[in-house]
């Protein structure tokens, strides 16, 4: 098969979906200045590459049925110029955006007006996938030249518009095999990274040495960008869920949190792990982490074609709140705490989220019904529990305080069950000790 079959394959699964009198218009994005001409690295947009593969700046694609019904696919892009591909790399063109990337015909970005203009004939519906706005100006003149321009005694298209993503977005949910391979690649890469910082954890070490770390070795194994700024939170500072600073010592005694993943050929991984900075447990340490263990672990237990979404979350929240009442932690019988949801003053968060080219990648979580999705096989998504008891919690036993532990991994959902892609970072108390101890 081509090399870009699986985005046709994706355009043709999109436009079954859809009216027959269909005009999709997806708008790509522009390159991002820094300060005068140097630019920052370019990222395209995710809806636009899953459908085209095209990864150029200001580029326009245009999906409608033919008189026969074949799927027509026009892209407009930047031209080929010499003089500027020296400066800033090579473009497709014109005819690479054909021999290429596939499309049926293809134009300079300069004539999309001219191009939609010809295009945009008999159909009455319009999605648009403009993520940024960029041509929300020019939309309702694109759907009304058709009836403005042509004599009053024509026929006149009346046309309805329509954000693309409530049909595109639900199509992305469900991973095809060459995203399930690039979403192993980035875990694998984010695996070196996390067992690199492990490997370098110490105390008065920093936590940007930390987060430096993790970027060289993602990048030995083929990843240039990470899917999200690194979180790496030493003691109290875990318990600020995006704590980005990444600017304080690790002090013996405290426990490290390391939030981070790899992005590789736009897709990423999100991997968390949790443990002290000195390589061994102290009792109340191995207490709370053992603990947001047990509820990822029965979480993903769980996990299996058939099962609601919600459920991942619930077992999550029964499993730590059973505990936390165990450690006296929480006041109550567990039906009186789960009633009271008095377990949230130290969960804190949900427990997951959907994960592909973003790292919260897009998708509904209720069905058609508003109520919760059920796991198919080919989703990908995250389990993430923890529990976070902040300095200042005055009430809570010395020992406990000033602890942030989170613990995540990647999990596909399979034909007859699951898979956790990231389980080779060490999680266990005794594979922590264990490695860390070797380092």
């Amino acid at each position: 098969m081509p090399a870009n079959s699986q985005y046709v394959i994706r355009r043709q699964r999109l436009m079954d979906s859809l009216p027959e009198d269909s005009f999709v218009i997806l708008v790509g994005y522009q390159q991002k200045v820094r300060s005068k001409n140097i630019k920052y690295h370019f990222r395209q947009d995710n809806d636009f590459l899953y459908l085209t593969g095209f990864n150029e700046p200001d580029a326009v694609a245009l999906l409608y049925r033919g008189p026969q019904g074949e799927i027509n696919y026009t892209l407009l892009c930047r031209p080929k110029d010499p003089q500027q591909e020296v400066s800033f790399g090579a473009r497709a063109g014109i005819t690479g955006a054909i021999e290429q990337f596939g499309a049926n015909q293809a134009f300079d970005i300069a004539e999309l007006d001219s191009v939609i203009a010809a295009s945009l004939i008999h159909q009455t519906q319009v999605f648009i996938s403009d993520e940024l706005g960029r041509f929300n100006h020019k939309l309702l003149a694109w759907c009304n030249a058709q009836r403005h321009g042509n004599a009053f005694d024509t026929p006149k298209c009346f046309r309805s518009i329509t954000p693309l993503a409530k049909h595109l977005h639900p199509l992305r949910v469900i991973k095809d095999e060459s995203e399930q391979a690039a979403i192993r690649a980035a875990v694998n890469a984010s695996i070196h990274g996390h067992k690199a910082v492990m490997t370098a954890c110490r105390a008065e070490t920093n936590e940007a040495l930390l987060a430096a770390t993790f970027n060289y070795a993602i990048a030995a194994h083929g990843a240039n960008e990470v899917a999200y700024p690194n979180i790496v939170a030493a003691g109290d500072n875990a318990c600020c869920l995006h704590y980005e600073e990444n600017c304080c010592e690790l002090q013996s005694g405290q426990m490290l949190l390391i939030d981070a993943g790899a992005e590789l050929n736009h897709y990423a991984a999100d991997i968390t792990r949790s443990y002290p900075v000195d390589g061994r447990f102290t009792q109340a340490q191995e207490a709370i982490y053992q603990l947001v263990l047990d509820a990822l672990d029965a979480a993903i237990a769980k996990v299996k074609p058939g099962t609601p979404w919600n459920h991942l979350y619930e077992t999550c929240m029964q499993v730590m709140a059973r505990g936390l009442i165990e450690l006296g932690l929480l006041q109550g019988s567990y039906e009186e705490v789960m009633a009271s949801e008095s377990y949230k003053r130290f969960t804190v968060h949900k427990t997951g989220h959907w994960l592909g080219m973003d790292v919260h990648d897009v998708g509904p979580y209720h069905d058609e019904g508003g109520k919760w999705r059920r796991l198919e096989p080919g989703m990908i998504f995250t389990i993430e529990p923890g529990i976070y008891i902040p300095a200042s919690a005055t009430d809570v036993p010395e020992a406990y305080r000033g602890m942030g532990i989170r613990i995540e991994d990647d999990i596909l959902v399979t034909a007859d069950g699951h898979e956790n892609l990231s389980e080779h970072v060490p999680r266990s108390i005794a594979e922590i000790e264990e490695f860390m101890g070797r380092s």
